[in-house]
């Protein structure tokens, strides 16, 4: 898949099938967020997936916006080292992740970007040292056909706003999109 097909295509899954994700698929997506630029090349993260069903559905316990991931087979965790870049490890490790998705999605898997969960009960479940900080939890599976409601709905009300809506040309207001 193109990648701007792939942006484009994108779309937060909340409803996943059962089926385990290929090691390669896994890779590449893993890949993907390793390859991403970071401030001084620093590359200020690390990423734990888990897969095992005990954690995944305690860590579905830790936010209100997380329910699902007890369902999806796979919970990949970024994590940013506050020690290795103490100004820029949210902002390198949400590009990391970003990557992740978008590879993701062109491969063929569902994905959910997940801010909805307790900092220390995932630190603690997963044993992670204490210069790291969890940025989010990424979802990833295979997409079931049938869309959550809640997902259908926000779709159907929340459009994506127009480009002349969110840029503007050399100062703020001034019309980007006919020049």
């Amino acid at each position: 898949m193109e990648v701007f097909e792939a942006i484009k295509k994108r779309r937060s899954i909340r409803s996943y099938l059962p089926n385990a994700v290929p090691k390669e698929k896994l890779e590449r997506v893993l890949e993907a967020a390793r390859l991403a630029p970071s401030a001084a090349g620093r590359q200020p993260w690390h990423f734990i997936v888990v897969t095992d069903p005990r954690k995944r559905k305690q860590l579905s316990r830790g936010g209100r916006f997380a329910w699902f991931l007890s369902e999806c087979p796979v919970v990949i965790v970024g994590c940013g080292n506050k020690r290795s870049s103490s100004k820029w490890h949210v902002i390198d490790t949400s590009i990391a992740m970003q990557n992740m998705v978008i590879a993701a999605t062109g491969e063929g898997l569902g994905t959910c970007w997940i801010g909805s969960f307790n900092q220390e009960q995932v630190k603690k479940l997963l044993k992670i040292p204490d210069e790291f900080v969890v940025i989010s939890l990424l979802a990833l599976g295979y997409a079931r056909e049938k869309e959550d409601l809640s997902s259908r709905a926000l779709r159907l009300v929340k459009k994506k706003k127009r480009l002349e809506e969110i840029v503007s040309l050399e100062k703020f207001g001034n019309p980007f999109v006919g020049q």
